[in-house]
């Protein structure tokens, strides 16, 4: 019997299995049972002998994922259910099958390394990427960040995540953020034939190289959530995290002046 969601959808067809976070009225950002779904759906993804390639996307044209909820955030969530990000992320580095996020319209906060921890990036034109923690209050540590060097480069990674600029999605091709660009009308059959390509190749060969590429960093998967939370105090909870939360919601910038003094 086919699992249930709430959150996403899940579909199979010809071999590949779509994921599809469906909160676009929340321009796909994600509460903690999302991320809990979108766990599972990988995991079933990983199981199914008939799938050979996973898309992940979110439903519209507006957004990939914009990352956490804020008001679920601002409710507590990012405390209360702080190991889920590190375990999805761990699903995915080692789902057996390649990856490929979906990139249609906003890829921001989760939304951004979510997508990068997938093994390929198509994005539509007019897709945007960047990073929001230290904007909003939202902390992240560990692989979650430093895998981005992998990726950009060290100094591209530390721009991204520490200044929270937002970038094009030709910046983010050239930059080697996404492996190819084109038109939202053309975005799907693109896809498709990434899909094509993949699933005409050795489904064996596929997964040990996957394997050997994650293998580099294996040892540090779902570390992230001890780093944050040696750093992380209740303080920081109760009024930096709520700052940042707040200022989002009431459309404003944060004012973190009085947290710096306190160092």
């Amino acid at each position: 019997m086919a699992r249930q969601y709430n959150d996403i959808t899940y579909e199979v067809n010809d071999q590949v299995a779509r994921i599809t976070i469906n909160r676009p009225r929340q321009y796909n950002a994600f509460t903690g049972d999302t991320l809990k779904e979108l766990t599972l759906a990988f995991e079933e993804a990983a199981a199914d002998g008939e799938v050979g390639v996973v898309v992940l996307t979110g439903a519209g044209d507006k957004a990939f994922c914009a990352g956490g909820d804020v008001n679920w955030e601002k409710e507590g969530g990012l405390e209360r259910q702080v190991l889920e990000p590190y375990l999805l992320h761990t699903t995915v580095s080692r789902c057996s099958k390649p990856v490929i996020a979906r990139v249609n319209g906003y890829a921001i906060g989760g939304g951004n390394h979510l997508a990068y921890f997938c093994d390929f990036t198509i994005a539509a034109e007019h897709a945007i990427f960047g990073q929001n923690g230290p904007r909003v209050g939202s902390p992240a540590g560990g692989p979650i960040v430093n895998y981005l060097a992998h990726i950009v480069g060290q100094k591209r990674a530390r721009e991204m995540w520490m200044l929270c600029r937002r970038y094009t999605a030709q910046q983010a091709l050239a930059w080697g953020l996404a492996n190819a660009v084109v038109p939202y009308d053309k975005l799907d059959e693109e896809v498709q034939r990434w899909c094509d390509e993949l699933l005409a190749l050795s489904p064996t060969c596929l997964k040990i190289l996957k394997a050997s590429f994650v293998a580099e960093f294996d040892h540090v998967l779902g570390q992230g959530d001890g780093i944050r939370r040696l750093v992380v105090t209740r303080e920081f909870w109760e009024e930096e995290q709520q700052e940042g939360a707040r200022a989002f919601l009431e459309k404003r910038k944060p004012d973190f002046s009085r947290f710096r003094r306190r160092r």
